[in-house]
């Protein structure tokens, strides 16, 4: 069970993952010591899976974004059959795929790719996505604008231990 101070924590570590322990002691009003076993425990259980940066895809050449709906068929061959999931494992290995997930409807997959440009996505689809075994058919929706794009869980719905 999370309490308060748990919340509190990883609400700030989402906003800014570089705090230091003192900096954030200081903003969820508990002393260092507390703060640093609360961080180390809350690792530990898996609740903060890692650390990263979020880069500026457009400023390293990335300006075209795209989700990806596959279509896959368990029949790969003679008497061959593959799983989604191995499916969708090997989409995840390509470099240009951010997201992979197994989802429900018409289709079976969706990806979320950044690439450079029109032809280099083009070039994606026909030539890596499209040559996997078990990718049937694909649609892909190029982004053309995006109002709101963030890794943040809403906490405060998260009851807490008294």
């Amino acid at each position: 069970m999370l309490d308060e101070k748990d919340l509190q924590i990883l609400d700030e570590l989402q906003e800014n993952c570089k705090i230091t322990i003192k900096k954030l002691a200081k903003r969820v009003h508990a002393p260092i010591t507390t703060v640093y076993a609360k961080v180390k425990r809350l690792e530990k259980l898996g609740l903060i899976k890692a650390y990263r940066a979020i880069l500026d895809y457009k400023k390293l050449g990335l300006k075209t974004s795209a989700f990806i709906l596959v279509s896959f068929s368990y029949e790969v061959g003679e008497r061959k059959k593959i799983t989604q999931r191995e499916v969708v494992k090997k989409i995840a290995m390509l470099p240009e795929v951010q997201e992979a997930h197994i989802v429900t409807g018409n289709w079976d997959i969706i990806l979320k790719v950044r690439v450079r440009d029109v032809d280099e996505l083009g070039k994606f689809v026909v030539d890596k996505l499209r040559m996997i075994e078990g990718v049937e058919k694909t649609l892909t929706c190029v982004i053309l604008d995006t109002a709101k794009e963030t890794t943040k869980i809403l906490l405060q719905e998260y009851k807490v231990s008294t």
